[in-house]
C-alpha cells in the first residue's frame, strides 16, 4: 500500500509539473487584456461578432478540445482581429491554462442548464424547506441570496461536502430521505441560482491550488483508502464539470468514516491534485498521432524526432499547443500557404493523439 501511495504521489508531482494549474480570475484578465472580448463575450458581456463562450453546450471538457477549437478557427480569428485593428495575442502555457479555467468557471464546457427546471428541482429535492430566497426561515438555512459559491465550482463543491451531513441528519429527524442529485440536476439548480438578482453580477471563479500538497491532503484526509490508482475518482477524473464535482460531493455523506469538514484552501488543493491527474494524460494514441502529424502537414516543417518546442514550455501538452498557436501561428500560416499546405483542422481525438505522439519523441 505504501508503495502504491508513493508511486501515485510521484505521478502527481510529474503531472503538476507538466500541466499548469489555471486561475479563472487571471483568465478573465487575459480575456479582457488580450482583446478577446472585442469579438467574444462571456454570459452576454462582450462582443457579438463571435460565439458567447459562456453559453455553448454539449462540449467534451478537455484542454485538447480547447486547443483544437482554437487551431481550427485561428485563421478566421486572425483575419477578424486584423480588420478590427486588434493585435494578435501572444500567450504562454500558463495563460492558456488560465483561460481554460475561466471558460470552465463560466460553464462553457457544460450542458446548458435550465433555470425553470432548476427552480423545480430546488423545491422537489427539499432545498426550499430550509432555504428561502431572500431571507432566513425557521429551519435555519441561510438565504440563497447570501450564497457566494454559485459561480465558483470549487467553493460550491466544498459547501456541498460540508453541508450534506448536517442536511442528512436534519432530514432524518423529519423522517425525510436525503435526496441525491445528478450532475444535470445540480447544473439546473446552479443556473437557477445564478439567475437570481443577487448573483447576476458575480464573476466566474476557479482557482485550484498546488497539486503536490493536494496529493498529500488526499492521503491525510483518508480519501485514498477508497479512491486508488491513476484515476482515483473515476475514469474522467471527477472534473468533467463543476456540477458533476458538486453533485459527487453532495452525494457522499455517510460513506466516509470521520470525514470532517474541508476548509477553502484544502478544497482548492484537492481539486488541484485531481485536475493535474486528469489532464496529465488526455487519452490520445501515439500511433494515430504520428499519422495525423504527417497527414496534417506538420511533418513538412517539423521532421520526425524534431517536434516543435517553445521557450514557454513543451508542446506535448494542450496549453503548450495553445501557446504555439498564438505565439507562432500567424507565421506558420504564411509559411504553409507559401508551400501550398492547407491550415490543419483537428477533429475528434486528433489533438490528443498528436500530443500523445509528441510525448514519444520529446
Amino acid at each position: 500500500m505504501k508503495k502504491l501511495l508513493l508511486s501515485g504521489f510521484a505521478a502527481c508531482l510529474m503531472a503538476s509539473a507538466a500541466v499548469p494549474l489555471g486561475d479563472a480570475s487571471r483568465g478573465a484578465e487575459i480575456f479582457r487584456g488580450q482583446k478577446c472580448v472585442t469579438c467574444h463575450s462571456i454570459q452576454g458581456e462582450g462582443g457579438k461578432a463571435a460565439p458567447d463562450l459562456g453559453r455553448s453546450v454539449s462540449r467534451e471538457y478537455t484542454p485538447a478540445l480547447l486547443a483544437s477549437l482554437m487551431w481550427n478557427h485561428a485563421p478566421q480569428m486572425w483575419s477578424a482581429m486584423e480588420k478590427a485593428g486588434v493585435a494578435t495575442p501572444k500567450l504562454d502555457s500558463q495563460q492558456g491554462a488560465d483561460l481554460f479555467a475561466y471558460f470552465f468557471a463560466a460553464r462553457f464546457f457544460e450542458q446548458k442548464g435550465d433555470a425553470g427546471r432548476g427552480r423545480k428541482a430546488f423545491v422537489d429535492k427539499g432545498c426550499a424547506q430550509c432555504h428561502n430566497i431572500g431571507s432566513g426561515n425557521a429551519a435555519g438555512g441561510p438565504a440563497v441570496m447570501k450564497w457566494d459559491a454559485v459561480t465558483d465550482p470549487i467553493e460550491l463543491a466544498r459547501q456541498m461536502w460540508n453541508h450534506s451531513p448536517r442536511m442528512k441528519s436534519t432530514m432524518a429527524a423529519k423522517g425525510v430521505k436525503m435526496p441525491s442529485l445528478t450532475a444535470a440536476e445540480m447544473n439546473d439548480i446552479t443556473v437557477y441560482l445564478q439567475n437570481l438578482p443577487g448573483a447576476k453580477n458575480l464573476k466566474p471563479q476557479f482557482s485550484p491550488a498546488s497539486a503536490a500538497t493536494g496529493a498529500e491532503l488526499f492521503q491525510a484526509k483518508g480519501c485514498v483508502s477508497c479512491h486508488k490508482g491513476e484515476k482515483p475518482v473515476g475514469k474522467g477524473g471527477g472534473l468533467r464539470s463543476g456540477a458533476e464535482l458538486a453533485a459527487a460531493m453532495w452525494n457522499h455523506p455517510g460513506k466516509v468514516p470521520q470525514r470532517g469538514e474541508l476548509r477553502p484552501e484544502e478544497m482548492k488543493r484537492l481539486v488541484g491534485y485531481l485536475w493535474a491527474l486528469q489532464f496529465a494524460d488526455e487519452g490520445g494514441v501515439a500511433a494515430r498521432g504520428a499519422k495525423a502529424f504527417e497527414a496534417k502537414g506538420c511533418a513538412g516543417c517539423h521532421a520526425k524526432g524534431n517536434p516543435p518546442r517553445l521557450a514557454h514550455g513543451e508542446t506535448d501538452n494542450s496549453f503548450g499547443m495553445v501557446s504555439v498557436l498564438w505565439t507562432h501561428g500567424p507565421v506558420m500560416q504564411k509559411q504553409m500557404a507559401a508551400k501550398g499546405v492547407q491550415w490543419p483542422r483537428f477533429v475528434n481525438t486528433d489533438m490528443a493523439d498528436v500530443l500523445a505522439y509528441l510525448k514519444t519523441v520529446r
